[in-house]
């Protein structure tokens, strides 16, 4: 059984997965050995995503731990399955490995919600706003790191603006419509290319003013990204160690409900475009 020197995070959730079936059926690691005719420290290396498994492991660990949920199990197979070798293999090497991760995330996922509050949301971002979101980093990235960012975030839009796009909603708070990180003219095209891509019809975005009472959220910038089960959803969110992807059950019902408080808060979709022509208006 080969292993893994670097698991993606797509490749670690897998394991965790089978992981929280073996845990649910109140089985040991050296149960799950024994079905597979494997030592029980080869079941921890697929459990840590160090190690592969194949579909027909896949389905009898599934069995064993009386999964009945056949969707999900079918949603396991496809991870474990899956040899996609996406764009983003051509920045390996060259940027931080959750970078990737992202990217990897979002080409599998069936929707994206984003709430935003200090900046744009990266995939509704211009290359210029990018290029000044990066440049302010402490300590100074080198211009070709941080271009090769910069590329990276561009890239990344083929999930919005590609052959088969995914639904998509952001809530954007009206500090991060207001703060140019860049010049003025950067500022109106920011806002320009927002209003362009919410004419379309799988993205939404909404607006929360500052004008609003009872508003206490401000903290929970979030993205959540939908799986091909409910169950595989993920919600990432940056943190002072990094970028945390996060998957437990509790955690994730946890993001849905403060998207939807997020949502029931801003201004609908038609008032938003109406609140984002007014602030281009004003620059």
């Amino acid at each position: 059984m080969a292993t893994r020197r670097n698991p993606t995070a797509r490749q670690v959730r897998l394991g965790a997965e089978l992981r929280k079936l073996r845990d649910a059926a109140g089985l040991k690691a050296t149960e799950a050995a024994v079905l597979l005719g494997v030592n029980s420290a080869q079941v921890s290396q697929i459990e840590a995503g160090v190690a592969g498994v194949s579909e027909e492991r896949v389905r009898r660990l599934a069995a064993h731990y009386s999964c009945t949920d056949e969707e999900l199990t079918d949603a396991l197979v496809a991870m474990a399955t899956d040899r996609t070798r996406g764009w983003w293999e051509e920045f390996r090497g060259l940027l931080p490995t959750p970078f990737l991760d992202i990217a990897e995330l979002e080409h599998h996922a069936t929707y994206r919600h984003d709430v935003e509050f200090p900046h744009i949301p990266g995939l509704l971002q211009t290359e210029d706003y990018a290029r000044a979101v990066f440049s302010y980093r402490v300590p100074e990235l080198p211009y070709g790191e941080l271009e090769l960012r910069v590329q990276h975030r561009m890239k990344r839009k083929v999930v919005l603006e590609g052959p088969t796009p995914v639904p998509y909603e952001a809530v954007i708070h009206e500090a991060a419509l207001r703060t140019r990180v860049g010049d003025r003219a950067a500022a109106r095209a920011q806002l320009a290319r927002i209003l362009e891509l919410s004419e379309t019809e799988h993205i939404t975005v909404r607006v929360i003013p500052f004008d609003l009472d009872g508003f206490a959220g401000a903290w929970n910038t979030m993205m959540l990204a939908g799986g091909a089960v409910p169950q595989l959803d993920t919600a990432v969110r940056d943190t002072p160690h990094g970028t945390a992807f996060i998957d437990s059950e509790a955690q994730l019902g946890a993001s849905r409900t403060l998207f939807r408080k997020m949502g029931a808060a801003s201004l609908d979709p038609q008032r938003s475009s109406d609140f984002i022509h007014r602030l281009a208006k004003e620059l």
